[in-house]
């Protein structure tokens, strides 16, 4: 059964420091491009009556450089990740990776922030932030803190994000090799992925998967072996351990664990 939205009571903040208190003082959930937050809504499956909607917030939509890190404003879009120079020319694979989110429209949207806060396995840009090594930026009313996004995690659906904090922006600092990107799904875009890879090929290898366990995975001992100087199949081997894929409506845990394992060949070749 839908949730009627008129059972939905949403505040609109008009600063960063009306959200942040609204979220301390009065436990609303924020809201922004809302492309979970209406197809729960049609599903019946909606939790949340209260929200504070964030997306005026034009001051968490700078992408910029500082210093030698690149700072992503939480409520950068898809749309505006695959347009920026700076995403471009320091992070290539989450350029690749928005251009797959969805079609025009949930590009336009969606934005990287509530990727995160979904904190769905399947989630198209969190293996790219894992590969990247990203810090994700928490705001509360009180204070700001940084966690790296491989701790971000907790379980499925699952964060260390408080109820009164806010993504604020995701912070990637200088990378070094080759980055690659794959998606694998019913589609090249406008599905749900079932296996989703990013990676970096450099001095010390990165290599990161969605849809193959309850969060997103780093693949470390995968990693290792590559830079230990391990065979392609030998690593490919070490990435069927590291991995624990299920069997849903889109894909079988089986098909998931072989096309990993191929897209480690794949990663090592092309990226090489």
């Amino acid at each position: 059964m839908r949730t009627p939205l008129s059972e939905l009571d949403v505040a609109r903040a008009g600063s960063l420091g009306d959200a942040l208190r609204l979220l301390r003082d009065e436990g609303r959930a924020p809201i922004a491009g809302c492309t979970d937050v209406f197809v729960q809504a049609n599903f019946g499956t909606l939790r949340e009556r209260r929200f504070v909607d964030v997306w005026g917030l034009d001051e968490l939509r700078t992408i910029a450089v500082r210093g030698d890190t690149l700072s992503i404003g939480a409520l950068a879009s898809y749309t505006m990740l695959r347009q920026s120079t700076e995403v471009r020319a320091r992070l290539p694979m989450l350029v690749e990776a928005a251009g797959q989110v969805g079609g025009v429209q949930i590009q336009n949207r969606g934005t990287l922030g509530g990727n995160l806060a979904n904190a769905s396995p399947a989630g198209d840009s969190l293996p790219v932030l894992m590969a990247a090594d990203a810090v994700v930026v928490l705001r509360s009313a009180d204070a700001e803190r940084r966690v790296p996004v491989a701790d971000f995690f907790t379980g499925y659906r699952a964060t260390v994000k408080r109820a009164d904090e806010l993504i604020v922006a995701v912070e990637v600092g200088p990378i070094e090799g080759r980055q690659w990107f794959r998606k694998v799904g019913t589609r090249a875009a406008q599905a749900i992925s079932k296996v989703v890879v990013a990676g970096v090929r450099g001095p010390s290898p990165r290599l990161a998967l969605g849809s193959v366990g309850p969060t997103v995975v780093r693949a470390r001992k995968t990693e290792a072996a590559l830079a230990a100087g391990a065979s392609v199949a030998e690593a490919a081997l070490i990435l069927g351990t590291e991995i624990a894929p299920i069997d849903d409506v889109r894909s079988t845990g089986e098909y998931r664990r072989r096309v990993a394992m191929g897209l480690v060949g794949r990663f090592w070749e092309e990226a090489g």
